[in-house]
């Protein structure tokens, strides 16, 4: 959601500042602002609405530089998408606030602070905590006590800094609930919410904790835990690129990064599997003794990550694993059974789903925590017990693709190690490993088809709604091909189980939907056939994805076929077609692609 930088140099920030914001726009946001001790020692603030590009505009125009700032780009919570709602807040020219978050308290903090003559210009939270700086920098303390006193005022979610023109040598930063990391430098230092944005400056990163509040200057940094100590939190060395983030030749990034997905699914498993066998001990030492306790898996995800975790259920109660997933948002807030022997799996691309988070912080009676991630650095896999790691590189578009196959994969791995605690034969071990070893080749394959996908989009220009149904594992990757259709290219699409059309879904089925379905070779083959007779005699038109051994005798329908599937990676292979054609519907119908109306790349708030 929020992007944060910030930086203190002995050089002019504000380049730097505009290129992590912009490296930072996949998050997804509506306006950005920097603000900067000038050169003159004044608080100098932009802000605008729309892309970090116009707020780079209106910058270049004036001549102010600064070796002090901070900047962000801003998702609508509280307060409508307007340019006096835009970070980074003030209060008067002694201090410039920016944050990611919810301050749930701001209502009462505002009526006391307005009582005190504070003057607010935004519908913001944000600006309670600039005015809330204000006050106690009124009272005589220093900025970081400031930041302290304030921060123990607030209830909520929060990651934020603030600069003040009277400090020409420190940022003070803090968070509780929402990701902040520091960059360090030579002489130099930066703060953001987010690796990517600093990537172009260092790859040397500390990761704030929770309740932490930093100090950072030009020639180091303090760090204080919430109990006011001073602390060492460890050096990490990131081990994402700079250049991962570019778009090369691609249109999109979106396109880029489906194009990626042989790539980082054989990063995925590279070390992984060997000789026909999964060595587990590349999970990590403490994973074992974790699956060896494990009698019932509680997944627990948001959004794509939990289509994931879905089809992960079926592959564990294939092998007799009970499996229950939920999204987080509902378990958080409700009571919860835990079966004895439960494990906890989460799974998020970010690593900082605000509502997965919290999940696995209230989480209680598991005998343990596994997250299934793709950002090492990041808040669940610090806080997990066990960390598996996919490894898709960074993923821009908001349109997730590369993350959701890698996931799939990392789950049939952990699949297939329980299968083993469920007398898994090597036989049946090694034919498992097989598929995954030849599933780089398979997408591979199935890209190939993008031109005829792209034909297959122009039949869905004029519409505005569609259906997508699917059976078994396949139903939640028709769950996962109706996202992508709606988030980027705003068709209302609904995926159902094929088997329940005739329980409603069919009123809706005349000659005007589109009807989606992935066609595998599987034992509920000829009930899915079935199911889609009864769209055609309803008018509808087909739009199919079958394996090379089905012959369909329908009538008004398009079909591709997919070469050479195996049975247990087909719901992964069977995830790419659908990607291609969100992607191209979307081109046709001139939406912005990577970065899709009031979405945001990691929702980081509740």
């Amino acid at each position: 959601m929020c992007g944060i930088v910030g930086a203190i140099a002995h050089r002019d920030v504000i380049p730097l500042l505009l290129t992590g914001l912009q490296r930072l726009e996949y998050r997804g946001y509506d306006s950005a602002g920097v603000a900067v001790r000038s050169a003159d020692g004044a608080l100098r603030r932009f802000r605008s609405l729309g892309k970090v590009a116009a707020l780079k505009g209106l910058v270049e125009q004036s001549d102010v530089t600064g070796e002090l700032g901070i900047a962000h780009t801003r998702w609508a919570t509280h307060g409508v998408p307007a340019e006096r709602n835009a970070h980074p807040h003030v209060s008067g020219v002694r201090v410039a606030v920016v944050h990611n978050g919810i301050i749930e308290n701001h209502v009462a903090l505002r009526d006391q602070l307005i009582a005190k003559g504070y003057v607010f210009t935004s519908e913001t939270d944000t600006e309670v905590i600039a005015h809330l700086m204000a006050d106690k920098l009124e009272s005589g303390v220093d900025l970081l006590t400031a930041v302290v006193e304030a921060a123990a005022e607030l209830d909520g979610a929060y990651a934020l800094a603030a600069a003040s023109p009277e400090d020409a040598n420190r940022i003070i930063v803090t968070r509780a609930g929402s990701p902040l990391v520091i960059g360090i430098g030579e002489g130099e230092n930066f703060i953001a919410s987010d690796v990517t944005a600093l990537l172009s400056e260092t790859s040397r990163f500390v990761f704030l904790e929770e309740g932490d509040v930093a100090e950072v200057r030009r020639d180091g940094i303090t760090i204080f835990d919430a109990q006011g100590a001073t602390v060492e939190r460890p050096l990490k060395v990131s081990r994402l690129a700079g250049g991962s983030i570019e778009k090369g030749p691609y249109a999109h990034y979106m396109l880029k990064e489906i194009y990626e997905q042989p790539g980082v699914i054989a990063e995925t498993l590279e070390g992984r599997i060997h000789h026909g066998r999964l060595l587990e001990a590349s999970f990590g030492h403490e994973t074992s003794a974790l699956l060896d306790r494990t009698r019932h898996v509680q997944i627990i995800a948001c959004g794509t990550s939990y289509h994931a975790g879905l089809v992960a259920r079926y592959w564990l109660e294939e092998i007799g694993i009970p499996c229950s997933v939920e999204v987080a948002s509902e378990y958080r807030y409700r009571r919860v059974v835990v079966p004895e022997g439960s494990l906890l799996l989460t799974i998020s691309q970010s690593g900082e789903t605000a509502d997965t988070l919290a999940a696995l912080r209230g989480s209680k009676g598991y005998i343990g925590s596994l997250t299934v991630c793709n950002v090492p650095e990041s808040s669940l896999v610090r806080e997990s017990d066990v960390c598996f790691m996919t490894r898709a590189g960074t993923e821009i578009g908001v349109a997730s693709t590369k993350a959701f196959t890698t996931q799939l994969v990392a789950l049939r791995l952990l699949m297939i190690a329980l299968a083993r605690r469920k007398g898994l034969t090597v036989a049946q071990e090694a034919a498992m490993v097989n598929e995954l070893h030849g599933l780089p080749r398979q997408v591979e394959v199935v890209l190939n088809l993008d031109d005829a996908i792209q034909i297959m989009a122009e039949h869905f220009s004029d519409k505005q709604n569609a259906l997508f149904l699917g059976r078994g594992p396949f139903y939640p990757v028709a769950m996962e091909g109706a996202l992508k259709l709606k988030e980027i290219s705003y068709i209302h699409a609904e995926a159902y189980p094929a088997g329940e059309l005739k329980h409603g879904p069919l009123a809706l089925v005349d000659e005007s939907m589109p009807v989606v379905c992935a066609l595998p070779d599987d034992p509920l083959l000829e009930k899915v056939l079935s199911n889609l007779q009864e769209v055609r005699a309803r008018g509808g038109e087909l739009f199919l994805f079958s394996d090379q051994k089905i012959k369909i005798q329908l009538d008004r329908f398009q079909s591709l076929t997919l070469s050479d599937i195996f049975p247990g990676t087909a719901p992964i292979v069977y995830s790419i077609p659908m990607q291609l054609l969100a992607y191209h519907v979307a081109v046709i119908k001139g939406t912005d692609v990577d970065q899709p109306r009031n979405l945001a790349k990691s929702v980081t708030v509740e």
